[in-house]
């Protein structure tokens, strides 16, 4: 029985030659392809795959987010992050997140389908560099155990903040959340009460820097 697949990258070169090289393994198949975030959630509620393939800096929806949903709402489906992002706060924000396998986009082939056959059969895969870094930062966090590690906001928080920083509307936001624009105005408000920031400059930084958006259009 093949391992469903869904891919998840905003570039589509990126998904096309990586569906080309899975569909030549006899035990993987693609069955859907994304272009963002929430695509890939829609995709994963009506398509139930077993392995979502999934990179970091999306828009409208970042894989963050997305993979917590993705966990959170679709019973056994697993998440591997395949991200060109090797900072630990990358990697711990997706593991947290739910992920089973974080992996570099500088890797060979045969590790991504090795970690697709590894996380389906319910084990994590980290890539040997990946791993180092989460040994690492949790020898470093052991003495620290009264400092947060994690963002002020909720999830919602998040999701309204990487579209703000998007440039999309209050109404546009309401629209992709099914919210009304008044409450997508109380997220905000809320966002930067606990930031302590106000500017919208300000929230793009923020944004940024948490890895919910980039630079990239």
């Amino acid at each position: 029985m093949s391992i469903k697949v869904i891919l998840a990258d905003d570039h589509r070169i990126m998904r096309e030659g990586l569906c080309a090289l899975l569909e030549k393994e006899s035990d993987i198949e693609v069955i859907g392809q994304a272009a963002d975030g929430r695509t890939a959630l829609q995709l994963a509620r009506r398509l139930s795959p077993d392995v979502v393939v999934m990179d970091i800096s999306m828009p409208d929806l970042n894989g963050i987010v997305a993979t917590r949903k993705i966990v959170d709402e679709v019973h056994g489906i697993k998440v591997i992050a395949l991200s060109m992002h090797s900072g630990s706060q990358f990697v711990t924000s997706m593991l947290k997140a739910g992920a089973s396998g974080y992996l570099l986009k500088d890797c060979a082939f045969e590790e991504l389908s090795r970690a697709i056959r590894t996380v389906s059969a319910d084990r994590t895969y980290l890539s040997p560099d990946i791993a180092g870094l989460v040994i690492e930062g949790y020898l470093r966090q052991l003495p620290e155990t009264d400092t947060p590690t994690h963002s002020p906001l909720t999830s919602r928080e998040i999701e309204v903040l990487q579209l703000l920083a998007e440039g999309k509307t209050k109404k546009h936001i309401a629209s992709l959340l099914h919210v009304s624009a008044k409450t997508v105005g109380s997220h905000r408000r809320r966002i930067t009460k606990k930031l302590g920031i106000s500017s919208d400059a300000e929230l793009i930084k923020y944004a940024i820097r948490e890895g919910l958006t980039s630079l990239e259009p």
